[in-house]
């Protein structure tokens, strides 16, 4: 396993934030595996006992309804929040992330619904935001106007006009290509995509589904969560369902169709009825 320069969370002890715990870890083990992970708030059980399996390289679609359990979720792997029980593992190594810099450590990026962009700085400002090159005490434009382009490039991003116009001037589709590019320049290896084509038109959506294409050809794994099974059976090479905070099913794409999907979202269960795991939850 490599890790990014710089980082003072990895490697380190076991009982340092973020260290890995399993150093003889399996080659060929998943990305990021969840076993038995459990989230409280106070008396309510948030998530109850989820597993889930993201494999390198692949984009795997979280879905189910509100309340599911989908952002506890994300926000567990992302940092936001410590679980309560359960554990974690990157590559085959036990890992326990105390915060959005072990995240950011491992190359977990999450990129939110409001991606989190500063409509008031250009693209390459907020491509860098944080972590701004410096030469001689100055900033060193020159490197990052070469970087921010380089990335958007290979990310297929074409329809920017101009690399120093502001991001509020930017359409919904460019705005999640600008958040996606940033992830990618921290040398992410797994991209959180939370309702990226939310309130995007048809020509915005198709860009962002290409440019989720374009992250799995360069070997990055895509979390999804979407709320639009259009788009999950467009680009998801992996389902996994979420109901009352459990894992109601998972499975490659092809163990589903936009019925059981469906069904498994509202009842628990891919058959329609009610599952064993609903019924205790």
């Amino acid at each position: 396993m490599s890790f990014p320069p710089g980082n003072t969370a990895w490697p380190g002890n076991p009982g340092q934030a973020g260290a890995p715990t399993n150093p003889g870890a399996a080659a060929g083990a998943e990305l990021l595996s969840i076993s038995r992970l459990v989230k409280r708030f106070g008396a309510v059980e948030a998530l109850s006992g989820v597993n889930l399996e993201v494999p390198a390289g692949k984009v795997t679609a979280l879905i189910g309804d509100n309340g599911a359990g989908k952002s506890t979720l994300i926000k567990t792997i992302s940092g936001i929040w410590e679980p309560d029980s359960g554990q974690m593992h990157w590559e085959g190594e036990t890992v326990r992330i105390r915060g959005p810099r072990d995240a950011t450590a491992l190359g977990i990026a999450t990129v939110y619904q409001d991606l989190a962009l500063c409509d008031n700085l250009d693209i390459v400002q907020n491509m860098f935001l944080g972590r701004e090159p410096r030469q001689a005490g100055l900033l060193n434009e020159t490197k990052m106007e070469r970087e921010a382009k380089e990335t958007l490039s290979e990310l297929s991003v074409t329809t920017v006009r101009s690399i120093r116009q502001t991001v509020g001037s930017l359409s919904g589709g460019q705005r999640q290509a600008v958040a996606v590019a940033r992830a990618v320049m921290q040398n992410a290896r797994l991209v959180i995509m939370d309702e990226p084509t939310a309130a995007l038109g048809v020509a915005q959506t198709a860009m962002v589904l290409e440019l989720i294409a374009t992250l799995r050809s360069r070997g990055i794994a895509v979390l999804l969560i979407s709320h639009n099974l259009n788009d999950v059976f467009q680009v998801a090479d992996r389902i996994a369902v979420l109901y009352l905070g459990r894992m109601a099913a998972a499975g490659p794409i092809s163990d589903f169709d936009t019925q059981s999907a469906v069904l498994a979202i509202t009842t628990g269960s891919p058959t329609g009825s009610p599952s064993e795991q609903s019924e205790t939850a």
